[in-house]
């Protein structure tokens, strides 16, 4: 039996992969439907995300879909969360899912069994219609997101006690009417931020967002008009990144970020351009930065009564009301704090998932991680792989391999993303699901297709990598998989081409007439 938390992305995934081996899950989801962060309420509800109603998903249909449930075809590229949420509900549907999913219920505590050292049990302590209820679980998978608890951290800027006008965090934000001829202060550059700064732009009478260290900013629509997620996350393109010296795959970055305006002459320069940040997903701050609609400005001094000050900028701005967008705090309220030690914002979780402390590997924590990619493919792989280690079938390492490994790679991240509110929470998101995918046997080999199926091989190489190559071997193997990897583009174009003038022909990459030298010259250099 196992207590799944929460049924949004991580848990809806977590509930399917239980099914898929065996188990018997039994989802608690505290609010009155399934969808968690994708789900918008007008109103703001204690204990989950808030959502504003124009979020559009930073990453294509293709590369977020689950990889054994595509997209439908007429769906848009990147989706409203209306649509999105409306994808998990089928997802739910298909797979019979909501049979084990229990609505209105508040997972109160979860507790270790008595016997815990030889049994691995929990005690999970629910709560519904005012009632509460005590049952034993096997296993517990934690699927209640990271969107909950904002971080607001005020005494990090002087001043803001005296300030006279309004401020609140960004989780509060629903509709631009507010910033209706005021001066708005957005402080932070991540996605919220950005998208915050726009709407704002369009109804304010002046914006000046603040970022101290910058970002790198990306289009949805990137090169020949393509999902920016669907150039980048290739295998040839993770290879190039992984195998090159750092100050080379630095300046290769530099490049490609730079290729659309060049950051410096926007005023979105990072402070430390060779150290990789999550970029910013926005396709109009740089038309709004040309047209003055948005001034960029650097990180806050200080706060007047009516004014703020900025670094390097002597003269006061008036300011009527602030947005922080400063992110969100881990936490697990439901946990005892020695389940999960949370340590300046991180986890300290092996792979992410699981603690290198418990005697018993029979609690993971889905989705706390921040890829550079899509998230529901990653907190699917993480659900697949957790439940074969629930089942017996996958084996994690000794506790002093797994400590030291978090540590590891706490200070390799600092040092290669930077410092940023969440920084030890990203990863490289093809290499992380290859890793997680040898876990289980279902990492395909390259090798080996081009050998058996020379036409996918190449296609999954030098093109997008999409979920469904996880599904083409090992466990939860999937017949439509292949079928699916070779039709991507036709289901990203299916949307977009609603209009073909005569004689047009099909413009969606074709890679094959070149790839095969390509392929060799790869393998000579690197090795795959």
């Amino acid at each position: 039996r196992v207590a799944v938390v929460g049924a949004g992305v991580s848990g809806l995934a977590a509930t399917k992969c239980c099914l898929d081996e065996g188990l018997e899950p039994t989802c608690f989801e505290q609010s009155q439907d399934i969808g968690g962060l994708w789900r918008y309420t007008e109103h703001i509800e204690a204990g989950r995300p808030s959502l504003y109603p124009s979020v559009i998903s930073n990453t294509s249909k293709e590369m977020s879909a689950f990889s054994d449930f595509p997209f439908p075809e007429d769906f848009p590229v990147f989706l409203p969360n209306a649509q999105l949420l409306d994808y998990l509900q089928r997802y739910a549907e298909h797979f019979s899912l909501r049979e084990h999913i229990k609505l209105g219920t508040t997972v109160v505590s979860i507790s270790k069994h008595p016997d815990f050292a030889t049994t691995g049990q929990w005690n999970v302590v629910t709560e519904a219609d005012g009632k509460q209820t005590s049952d034993v679980f096997d296993a517990i998978m934690v699927c209640s997101g990271n969107f909950s608890e904002p971080s607001l951290p005020l005494h990090c800027f002087p001043g803001i006690e005296r300030f006279r006008g309004q401020y609140f965090h960004s989780r509060q934000y629903k509709h631009p009417d507010v910033f209706q001829g005021k001066h708005v202060l957005v402080v932070g550059m991540g996605n919220s931020g950005v998208d915050i700064a726009v709407e704002a732009s369009r109804v304010a009478a002046k914006v000046p967002p603040s970022s101290h260290p910058g970002a790198w900013l990306l289009g949805r629509v990137f090169e020949h008009g393509y999902p920016w997620d669907m150039v980048l996350n290739t295998r040839l393109m993770s290879l190039i990144k992984t195998n090159l010296p750092r100050p080379l795959s630095w300046w290769l970055i530099n490049y490609k970020v730079n290729q659309r305006f060049n950051h410096e002459n926007y005023g979105i320069q990072p402070e430390e351009s060779c150290l990789v940040r999550e970029p910013v997903l926005n396709d109009d701050l740089p038309s709004y930065i040309l047209t003055g609609r948005i001034t960029i400005k650097p990180g806050v001094k200080e706060f007047k009564d009516n004014s703020v000050v900025f670094h390097n900028c002597p003269e006061e701005e008036p300011i009527d009301i602030v947005v922080f967008c400063t992110g969100y705090n881990i936490s697990f309220p439901f946990l005892e704090e020695s389940i999960i030690r949370v340590e300046n914002k991180h986890a300290s979780l092996y792979k992410y998932v699981f603690p290198t402390h418990l005697q018993k590997p029979t609690l993971a924590v889905l989705g706390l991680i921040k890829p550079l990619g899509g998230i529901m493919p990653v907190a699917e792989m993480q659900a697949r792989w957790v439940s074969r280690v629930f089942k017996g079938l996958c084996q994690l390492p000794s506790q002093s391999v797994m400590e030291k490994e978090v540590n590891e790679k706490k200070k390799n991240q600092v040092r290669w993303f930077g410092l940023t509110f969440d920084e030890v929470l990203k990863v490289e998101w093809l290499v992380y699901l290859d890793t997680l995918a040898s876990f289980i046997g279902a990492k395909p080999s390259m090798l080996g297709l081009l050998c058996t199926d020379p036409r996918l091989a190449l296609t999954i190489f030098f093109g997008p990598c999409s979920p469904y190559q996880y599904r083409l071997v090992g466990p939860g193997h999937w017949e439509g998989a292949r079928q699916a990897i070779l039709t991507q583009w036709d289901r990203v174009l299916k949307p977009t081409r609603t209009r073909s003038p005569a004689g047009s022909s099909s413009s969606f990459p074709s890679l094959l007439a070149v790839v095969g030298f390509l392929l060799l010259l790869a393998a000579v250099i690197f090795g795959f």
